[in-house]
């Protein structure tokens, strides 16, 4: 009798864990990355977010994984392209953690620095928002900027395309839809959204951000002549990058100094 029963618990195990591989192998194949296709300067990866000395240099080809940190030393860049064929560009002295949430709400958390993201709508409907230490950004249109200016978290974002809609998640009050290119919201700690500015100065500041990340780019191309980087001014991206042997130094790929441990990321979100 006691043979029988252990059998039959033996069995019934040996069936959960069958179960079990079923279903967690689908989960990892859907395990979200994104691929570098296009960088210059020093960009590097925390392979453990709150780690400093798991930090590792990135080459075009590489892919990054959920909860893992990229960060970019002066005057570099990098462009990430995930597979539904969504793309998020990564300016100079930038933290940016992907998915930084188990559930994946999140695409991006931005600790510091200047990102700009393209999510691909051509397929469908496609949710998902960005976050900062003060904003959350849930996407509804196409492209837009995030501006992550200081230690405390002030953030401008700003819409090159389509529809995006912005709440502060440290203070109460009104939240902003951006429906007009051009239109940007300044987000402070602890204080309501004082509302939009439309281009003012004929566009200064856009211009020069503009300016800046072409800048950025016109370098990551120039490690691959004739091949157009793409982005939110050339209507639509096409594959470039740079050499990616580990030996090539010389253009990209060299490791900035790891940044401190990351926070952990604000809760919320729509």
């Amino acid at each position: 009798m006691l043979k029988r029963v252990t059998t039959c618990l033996t069995v019934r195990a040996l069936l959960m864990v069958a179960v079990a591989i079923v279903f967690l192998r689908p989960l990892s194949a859907q395990m979200p990355a994104a691929t570098v296709e296009a960088m210059t300067g020093q960009v590097s990866i925390l392979q453990d977010a709150n780690n400093p000395s798991s930090a590792k240099a990135l080459f075009a080809g590489n892919t990054i994984k959920a909860q893992q940190m990229v960060f970019t030393g002066p005057d570099s860049y990098a462009k990430f392209r995930l597979a539904d064929g969504s793309y998020f560009e990564v300016f100079e002295k930038s933290r940016v953690v992907f998915h930084p949430d188990f559930g994946f709400t999140h695409l991006l958390n931005i600790i510091i620095g200047h990102v700009l993201v393209f999510i691909d709508h051509s397929k469908g409907a496609n949710p998902n928002s960005v976050i900062t230490p003060t904003a959350v950004i849930s996407v509804r249109g196409t492209i837009f900027d995030i501006l992550v200016e200081d230690d405390d978290g002030t953030t401008l974002v700003t819409l090159e395309e389509g529809w995006v809609h912005v709440r502060n998640q440290t203070a109460p009050g009104p939240e902003r839809d951006l429906r007009i290119p051009g239109e940007s919201v300044e987000v402070f700690r602890g204080q309501g959204l004082m509302g939009k500015q439309v281009n003012n100065n004929n566009g200064v500041f856009q211009k020069a951000i503009h300016m800046a990340e072409d800048t950025l780019r016109a370098l990551a191309q120039q490690n691959r002549p004739g091949i157009p980087i793409g982005g939110a001014s050339t209507g639509g991206p096409t594959v470039a990058g740079v050499p990616g042997a580990q030996g090539d130094k010389g253009k990209g790929g060299a490791a900035p100094a790891p940044p401190p441990a990351a926070p952990p990321p604000p809760s919320g979100g729509h």
